[in-house]
């Protein structure tokens, strides 16, 4: 018998749609030369990384950095702010644009419905810098908007941009109102996903709104909800580095130096730069990251069915 090479079904299924894998080439290339290749770096955490050597001459420390930084005198400062504006920012910022998405699936208006959406949408687009030079002028202590309030009754005016006590609230606040009007989008795009006959039917029964959103609305979010909940707690320990750093000052720096920051003072503002240092923190930042997505997917996959593998 004659043997025939005739080709594998991967292969004719390739060659069948060669346009999508070509469409898929690009972005595979992307993340191995901006992606992979540049993890070759990180293995300078483990070296006391000399210019002049390179990164291959550089001499090997092992975990000398990460000590350094676990028995560092700011550790438990950067850790603690870290942690805290993360989780607040996760936890305040999580159920607003559900809670938005919802009440503008209700509304009927489409003039007052595109408004809202306008007004929530655009924030989004401000750049960082603009955003914080906006809420300086806004929270100033004499020229402010709120010092304006504050002399209109006879108040003292409060230094918000200044307050340890008042930095949290004023960066989670802006950064809810800058970005919650575009992952309500997200949500909206699931809601107009479901059967409108589920919500005939139960007019029909006698269902309220609230008693629509609650048994119709709502579960049909449940899925996306729990995929952005993990990617968005993934990302815990990355906070906005450009809005905290242009957020400090002297007043608020006890309450502000989280890990993003005092990487950059270590590694790149400091006298001797020490670049082997600050990749050590990141590494270690990414490694904790990791390990919250690992933990809180397989904690969404038992609660409610749904994550992200």
């Amino acid at each position: 018998m004659i043997a025939t090479n005739n080709p594998s079904p991967v292969f004719k299924r390739m060659k069948r749609d060669w346009q999508l894998y070509l469409l898929l080439l690009l972005p595979l290339v992307w993340l191995l030369v901006f992606r992979y290749v540049p993890m070759y770096g990180a293995q300078i955490a483990f070296k006391k990384y000399m210019v002049t050597q390179g990164i291959a001459g550089s001499p090997w420390v092992g975990f000398a950095n990460f000590e350094r930084f676990l028995k560092s005198a700011k550790f438990e400062l950067v850790i603690v702010n870290t942690l805290v504006l993360s989780f607040y920012q996760l936890i305040g910022g999580f159920p607003f644009p559900i809670i938005l998405a919802l009440c503008l699936n209700q509304v009927r208006q489409r003039a007052f419905k595109k408004t809202v959406q306008l007004v929530t949408y655009a924030p989004h687009f401000i750049s960082m810098v603009v955003l914080v030079g906006i809420m300086l002028q806004v929270f100033h202590p004499r020229i402010g908007l709120t010092a304006y309030f504050a002399r209109i009754l006879e108040l003292d005016a409060p230094n918000w941009m200044g307050s340890r006590s008042a930095f949290s609230h004023v960066f989670v606040g802006s950064g809810l109102w800058q970005n919650v009007g575009f992952r309500a989008i997200i949500y909206l795009a699931v809601l107009a996903t479901i059967d409108p006959t589920l919500h005939e039917a139960a007019v029909v029964d006698g269902a309220s709104k609230l008693q629509r959103i609650w048994y119709i609305d709502l579960p049909g979010l449940l899925p996306t909800a729990m995929v952005l909940l993990v990617l968005q707690t993934g990302r815990v320990l990355n906070l906005s580095f450009e809005k905290i750093y242009l957020m400090q000052n002297p007043l608020n720096i006890r309450v502000s130096e989280v890990i993003s920051t005092y990487v950059y003072k270590v590694g790149l503002l400091s006298t001797v730069l020490d670049f082997s240092y600050g990749s050590a923190i990141g590494l270690l930042q990414g490694i904790v990251s990791l390990i919250l997505i690992l933990v809180v997917n397989r904690l969404a996959r038992r609660l409610s069915g749904h994550g992200i593998w």
